[in-house]
């Protein structure tokens, strides 16, 4: 049980991100506070964090295909398209690492389980027959969004889309989505947190096609979390402690695109040598593996800072013109 210091790093990861994400939208709601209030005609004493955009992907993926087909990056979010490709990316080379020890949301699901097993002992888990179908929900989410956004949204729209008010402050209505709740939110998010602690991961498991999506790019990562039979002492503790449910103890390679590289079925491992992240048939240490993990992801975020692809071109003039109206904005 020599390699426990896995699990530490990766919430000491996951709760840096964390931390960073709450002070973010602490001063993101300061920015749309002083907006809204319509105190004064300058700019907000209080920079707007453009790292809130990470929570757009959809806008996002139109973005992607403006700038693949057209050649025109989106000044509007630009954080946000940065964000999308640095996490795509980091999947076509190290698996479903986002997903295993960067996402927020990952990160309270993770949460709600541990404190599923600390209330009942256990993670519950469904019955195949009902696991399988539901967990195809989130490739056909995404299935919808690829074909509405890539295949049936022409680039002209999607730039008239990008330019116009509504996008300017989607952040911004994301913002009162949670600040403002309705009661039909309220709702579905709590039978969302209950449903995650009754069963392990359940947003990420069923229905993220943002996770879906990455799932899908990192099956061409060439890392693969592998077993050493002649090592392994079968005694399931990868399997039970798998948050995505692969039976890892029996697989010689993990192919699956629900393995999000969280490192967990390695750190349960008391077999020296019996499971590793490989590179074919080299071992990758988790240490590398997360330095790897942590430059290639916020290093391709550097990269966009460099470009100045960043910071939304938006002026404060439009967000004193948009913000105070945001309740009256309806989608195109």
């Amino acid at each position: 049980m020599g390699r426990r210091y896995i699990r530490y790093l990766r919430y000491a990861v996951q709760g840096s991100v964390v931390f960073f994400l709450l002070y973010a939208g602490y001063r993101f709601s300061l920015f749309v506070d002083y907006y809204s209030s319509a105190a004064g005609a300058g700019p907000a004493p209080v920079d707007r964090p453009p790292s809130v955009e990470g929570f757009l992907p959809i806008g996002a993926l139109m973005s992607l295909k403006l700038w693949v087909t057209e050649g025109i990056f989106d000044r509007i979010h630009p954080a946000g398209l940065v964000i999308f490709i640095a996490a795509v990316f980091t999947a076509l080379i190290l698996k479903k690492g986002f997903c295993g020890w960067i996402c927020p949301v990952g990160t309270f699901s993770d949460l709600a389980g541990g404190i599923g097993k600390k209330i009942f002992g256990r993670n519950f888990r469904l019955p195949s027959l009902v696991d399988y179908p539901l967990r195809a929900m989130k490739y056909l989410l995404l299935l919808f969004f690829f074909f509405a956004v890539v295949v049936k949204m022409p680039s002209f729209v999607i730039l008239q889309f990008l330019e116009g008010d509504y996008y300017k402050i989607a952040d911004v209505k994301l913002l009162y989505f949670f600040t403002d709740m309705s009661t039909t939110t309220a709702v579905a998010l709590g039978a969302l947190v209950a449903l995650s602690v009754f069963f392990r991961n359940f947003w990420r498991r069923y229905l993220c096609p943002y996770g879906a999506l990455l799932g899908l790019a990192s099956t061409c990562s060439p890392l693969k979390i592998s077993r050493n039979e002649d090592a392994c002492i079968h005694c399931s503790r990868c399997t039970r402690a798998c948050p995505s449910g692969i039976p890892v103890e029996f697989k010689r390679r993990v192919a699956s695109p629900e393995c999000t590289g969280c490192l967990t079925c390695v750190s349960n491992c008391p077999a020296p040598g019996a499971i590793d992240m490989r590179a074919g048939g080299r071992r990758i240490h988790p240490l590398v593996f997360v330095a790897l993990l942590v430059l290639l992801f916020f290093g391709s975020i550097g990269v966009g800072k460099l470009a100045g692809k960043w910071n939304s071109s938006v002026g404060p003039e439009e967000y004193h013109r948009i913000i105070p109206c945001v309740s009256l904005l309806r989608h195109p």
